[in-house]
């Protein structure tokens, strides 16, 4: 594997991502890069980037013998935005400026996990025959966190009736999703499908660029844990393995808003159908609604207020004239 570039999006959270690159500092494979994007532009986060990149070049040193593509040998790179681009810009911004610096290969995550020492390693032998991976993950509890690896695309909505187990012998599992929070993809499938896209700005901009990697290359989910997540969220066990998170209002409004960004992707790669997605549309209000009344109690008039305005915008996303998908980037 050459040229694996970790790719972090932060914002306001200082303390875990100096977990994070603490646990980076672990790995049993250096990355050739750790591009680290600052939704926040805060001079905080940069001492702590800045002291992490000491680490790493006493660590690890400089990569003077496999120089970027301007030519640079610093090891972490640290891209302040000028605006919260939420994560979907970030994530956008940093694949865009790990491809432009020569990355082969691209980890990216969230500010908020830890990486397992053997992670990169392990991604790396997937790689042999795999273009974009996605790897098992343990909670803040160091429990198992359960994915829901396969999308519906008629309905817009991630498929319920995934099964989480492993058969004897099943080395992997086939999916049409990827989650920023873990996902691996080489530089081919950027090539073909585009970087994630930055209008998003949060929630199931992951689903869409795993849906879009699907229809160049197969898609692996692997039994292999790669990191865990490191931020405790007030949940509800739904069953044996899953659970219901608790999120905010804000997000609510994306979770309806962006499903007209995933029907415009659909339709051009003829996987939308009109009473599906209504169908889909009316099983996220009613999973929302469950999650209000469940885990976020006091907020069922302002959540209800931003499912319907996200709704109302997707309609209009939906028939947007100007609309078009983020490029391939060859």
């Amino acid at each position: 594997m050459r040229r694996p570039a970790i790719v972090i999006v932060t914002f306001k959270r200082q303390g875990l991502l100096a977990g994070l690159l603490e646990s980076i500092l672990g790995l049993t494979v250096a990355p050739w890069r750790v591009v680290v994007v600052d939704n926040e532009n805060s001079h905080e986060t940069a001492r702590i980037v800045g002291e992490f990149s000491g680490r790493a070049r006493a660590l690890w040193g400089d990569t003077t013998d496999d120089l970027d593509a301007e030519g640079g040998a610093d090891r972490v790179v640290y891209d302040p935005m000028g605006e919260n681009t939420g994560g979907s810009g970030g994530f956008s911004e940093g694949v865009r400026r790990a491809h432009e610096l020569g990355a082969e290969w691209f980890w990216v995550m969230d500010d908020d996990v830890a990486v397992e020492p053997d992670g990169l390693e392990t991604l790396a032998r997937w790689s042999e025959e795999a273009q974009a991976v996605m790897g098992l993950r343990r909670d803040f509890d160091d429990g198992h966190f359960f994915w829901q690896h396969r999308f519906w695309p008629r309905l817009a909505i991630y498929n319920p009736l995934s099964r989480d187990g492993w058969r004897p012998g099943e080395r992997y599992k086939l999916c049409n999703a990827l989650c920023f929070e873990g996902g691996f993809f080489s530089r081919e499938v950027v090539d073909q499908i585009g970087l994630p896209d930055a209008r998003f700005f949060i929630y199931l901009d992951d689903a869409l660029y795993g849906y879009l990697a699907s229809k160049v290359t197969p898609v692996y989910y692997v039994p292999d844990y790669v990191l865990s997540r490191r931020r405790e969220v007030a949940n509800q066990a739904v069953g044996s393995v899953r659970q219901l998170n608790s999120t905010s209002d804000m997000t609510r409004y994306y979770i309806t808003r962006n499903r007209g960004y995933l029907a415009r992707y659909f339709m051009l790669h003829g996987d939308y159908s009109a009473p599906g997605f209504a169908l889909g549309t009316l099983l996220t209000f009613a999973k929302e609604l469950c999650r209000i009344l469940i885990v976020d109690r006091s907020h069922l008039v302002s959540g209800m207020r931003r499912l319907v305005a996200g709704h109302c915008e997707a309609r209009r996303i939906l028939h947007d004239p100007t609309w078009e998908p983020m490029p391939p980037l060859r």
